[in-house]
C-alpha cells in the first residue's frame, strides 16, 4: 500500500455493512473492515465470510510450519482473490505493513505467515484472501444509495467476536436491531 491523501472525511478503520438495498449478492450480509480510503478509491476486505480453506492448508501449501492451524480463511473480496492480506494486532514489524489505525496493521507479505505458522505472529490476526475495492468516487455513490451503512470499526469486533456474530455486532453498534430492518424500509 502507498501512502496517499486522506480526505477529512475518510473512513479508513471504519466497518462497512452490507444495506438490505445493496444489490450486489457476494456482499449479501458483509462486514467490511475499511483500510483504504481516499480521494483516489478504497481498499476493504470483508471479514465476515469464510472461505472452505483453513489457514493450516495454506501454510502447507507455502511449505510453511502450522499446517494444522485450524484458523478460518476469508474472502475478502473477489479482486485478486489469489492475493493474501493479514490484519493483525500492532506486534513485530513485518515487511509490508501499513498503519491503518493504532489497533490494527494490515501485512501482505508472506513472512507473517511464516512467523503466524511457527507460532510468533501477532497475538491477533485475520487472513483474507482478496479484497473489496472501489475506484475514485464509487463508494461515495453507494453511500448515497443507502447499499452500506457505517460505523467506527472496533479492535473487540474484528479480533475478539466469531465470524458468525460479527454483522450482528456491528448493526448492534450503529444502533440497529435486524428484526426492525426490512426490505421496504424508506419505500412508501
Amino acid at each position: 500500500m502507498t501512502a496517499s491523501k486522506h480526505s477529512p472525511h475518510s473512513l479508513r478503520h471504519q466497518f462497512l455493512v452490507a444495506s438490505p438495498y445493496l444489490q450486489d449478492p457476494r456482499f449479501h450480509g458483509a462486514v467490511i473492515y475499511l483500510c483504504e480510503h481516499s480521494d483516489e478509491g478504497a481498499l476493504g476486505l470483508t471479514v465476515n465470510h469464510p472461505l472452505d480453506i483453513h489457514l493450516g492448508e495454506i501454510l502447507e501449501q507455502l511449505d510453511m510450519e502450522g499446517g494444522e492451524l485450524d484458523v478460518p480463511v476469508y474472502g475478502g473480496g473477489p479482486v485478486q482473490p489469489e492475493r493474501g492480506f493479514v490484519l493483525h494486532s500492532p506486534d513485530a514489524g513485518w515487511q509490508n505493513t501499513a498503519q491503518v489505525s493504532d489497533d490494527v496493521l494490515l501485512t501482505t507479505s508472506r513472512d507473517v505467515l511464516s512467523d503466524i505458522g511457527a507460532g510468533k505472529g501477532p497475538e491477533h490476526y485475520l487472513v483474507c484472501l482478496g479484497y473489496a475495492g472501489w475506484g475514485e468516487g464509487q463508494l461515495e455513490d453507494e453511500l448515497a444509495s443507502n447499499a452500506w451503512l457505517t460505523c467506527p470499526a472496533t479492535p473487540d469486533i474484528l479480533f475478539r467476536t466469531s465470524w458468525e456474530d460479527r454483522y450482528q455486532a456491528v448493526l448492534k453498534l450503529i444502533g440497529i436491531d435486524l428484526n426492525q430492518l426490512s426490505e421496504s424500509v424508506g419505500h412508501a
